[in-house]
């Protein structure tokens, strides 16, 4: 897809490829967009396709949307699979597709906040288990998670990403339906960058306040936010290193400090200021993917403290053991 993108544009573009942009700032009638590698862009128009907006303020996107996580595998069945993508309506949600030409089941859903608190290793188990409910003799060829944004009252956020910053627009929150709103988020930009009307940009206008539908979505939220500041990072009790098992991790406290230790296989020790440097949440582990998760906004961190997901950009901070 991306290679025909790009031939349709009939070099009429310039791509930077391994680009990351950290930063967008207004210089006159433009923007100058800084990127990781120190090379600076201006640019009329941008657009934050970056999944979660990486900028804070102003949009405060952070205090009106999450991330939730969902898992999925793809089984090789005996059976002849069926046609078409079908989802239930119980909790927790499960969705059916097919692909590989109708060869390959694939099965998804065991969803929750990301950096929840919570016990991950059963997740793929669950879905195997319904997938050998379907045939029981299938083989399980892949396992795979990936997270989503979701806005407060459900509804994608696409249009303008401030009113404070003119000619910026944003697409985000599309609650796992990526393939269709992502379609509606391109023609209504690049309506709104020819100054043409579009039909339905008024249901997705991101520059909302109201309705938020979920109130106790939104207080929830709010509290974990707080609860997760690094203000309240004395309150674990001290924990040694040897309580933590081989291939798993833990937040401990050294010398009065939070730090996040992972401890591989071989007993290596990986340690981390377990702080997202996205807005400073503390951290939790995802005992099922190895990774530190933040409750508040949904940035992920290997356990070497690469940045992995956004909204975060840069990495955390390496703690070195004596």
């Amino acid at each position: 897809m991306l290679i025909g993108l790009v031939e349709s544009m009939q070099n009429k573009v310039e791509l930077f490829e391994d680009t990351k942009v950290v930063e967008v700032k207004i210089k006159g009638e433009e923007y100058e967009i800084m990127t990781q590698n120190g090379k600076i862009l201006t640019a009329k128009y941008v657009v934050l396709a970056t999944h979660y907006p990486i900028l804070n303020i102003p949009g405060y996107y952070f205090l009106k949307m999450y991330q939730s996580l969902s898992y999925a595998i793809g089984v090789e069945t005996t059976k002849a699979n069926f046609k078409g993508m079908y989802i239930n309506s119980e909790k927790p949600t499960i969705s059916f597709r097919t692909a590989e030409e109708n060869k390959l089941l694939i099965i998804a859903g065991m969803d929750h906040k990301t950096g929840e608190k919570k016990d991950l290793s059963k997740q793929y188990d669950e879905l195997i288990k319904i997938a050998k409910q379907i045939d029981p003799s299938c083989k399980v060829k892949y396992k795979w998670c990936t997270q989503d944004c979701i806005s407060l009252d459900k509804i994608p956020y696409i249009g303008e990403f401030s009113n404070l910053m003119p000619n910026i627009y944003v697409g985000t929150g599309y609650k796992k339906w990526g393939i269709t709103s992502s379609n509606v988020a391109a023609n209504i930009i690049v309506d709104k960058i020819l100054g043409k009307e579009n039909p339905y940009e008024e249901v997705f206008t991101s520059t909302r306040l109201k309705p938020i539908k979920n109130h106790q979505e939104m207080g929830n939220m709010i509290k974990e936010v707080v609860k997760s500041l690094v203000i309240e990072k004395f309150k674990i009790p001290e924990k040694t290193l040897k309580s933590i098992h081989k291939e798993d991790g833990k937040i401990i406290e050294i010398d009065g400090k939070k730090v996040g230790i992972y401890k591989d296989k071989e007993g290596i020790l990986f340690a981390v200021k377990p702080v997202c440097s996205h807005l400073g949440c503390e951290l939790s582990w995802n005992n099922l993917e190895k990774t530190w998760d933040c409750p508040c906004h949904g940035s992920r961190f290997t356990y070497e403290g690469k940045s992995i997901y956004d909204p975060s950009i840069h990495d955390l901070e390496i703690i070195e053991l004596e």
